[in-house]
């Protein structure tokens, strides 16, 4: 699988995490201070996470910052991304079944290595469970918000 994974900052965390998706054959592209000379500030980053997702470069991906809030939101600013800010397994597992979605934001101050390697290992995995009507029902809905919404910016002639 490739995987973008950027982050505001380098730390022992997004180390550890680089390493633990390569060791598992993962292929990683990084972003923002991870990678030399490139843009470290939070709204780039999870922007462009976002950006390598949706474009198809790369099969999901991985954005932190130091509340995790700030990445999330940027990356919900590129159409169709649904970044879900995860704190443990069992909502990162929930994310990826309820919500549909495919970028994962981590908290830099907040989460541990073990943690985010469990709450990866959940985002990474298969869905143990089949999405049931509600479940279809709820990301069809999320999907006709999106094109409404992207709808109304063409219309009104903005982004």
């Amino acid at each position: 699988m490739r995987i973008a994974v950027g982050s505001d900052e380098k730390t022992g965390l997004t180390d550890n995490v680089i390493k633990y998706l390569r060791d598992r054959g993962h292929a990683v592209e990084i972003i923002g201070a991870l990678r030399a000379g490139d843009e470290k500030l939070w709204p780039y980053v999870g922007y462009t996470v976002a950006q390598r997702v949706l474009s198809g470069e790369c099969d999901t991906g991985i954005a932190f910052c130091w509340t995790g809030t700030g990445v999330s939101i940027a990356a919900n600013k590129v159409p169709g991304a649904r970044a879900a800010l995860c704190w443990d397994d069992a909502t990162a597992r929930g994310a990826r079944l309820w919500d549909d979605a495919n970028i994962l934001a981590l908290s830099l101050r907040a989460t541990s290595p073990a943690v985010a390697e469990e709450i990866i290992k959940a985002w990474l995995s298969p869905l143990d469970q089949q999405r049931d009507a509600e479940d279809l029902r709820g990301i069809q809905l999320l999907a006709d918000l999106e094109q409404s919404a992207a709808l109304r910016r063409t219309t009104q002639g903005g982004d």
